[in-house]
């Protein structure tokens, strides 16, 4: 599987701009905002993979679906339970 994004790429710097009442809240608490952030940022690039992926297969999804529900599942003589 691919990865999502180049790990070893160098850090660049970037200008954001945040609540100031919750930045305050996360300085006191040693919260790390880049680590935060770029955490928070890796979960949605993946989440939205997943979404584009299950949108372009959608179609064989269900044809697979309809074929397991009319034939059942490939393996099915195989099981013991």
């Amino acid at each position: 599987m691919e990865p999502l994004f180049d790990h070893s790429a160098p850090k660049k710097p970037t200008n954001l701009s945040l609540n100031s009442d919750l930045l305050k809240k996360c300085k006191a608490l040693n919260i790390n905002l880049s680590a935060t952030l770029e955490q928070v940022l890796a979960e949605k690039l993946a989440k939205s993979g997943s979404e584009k992926w299950a949108e372009e297969n959608k179609n064989a999804v269900r044809a697979y679906n309809k074929f397991i529900e009319e034939n059942g599942c490939f393996s099915d003589e195989f099981r013991d339970f």
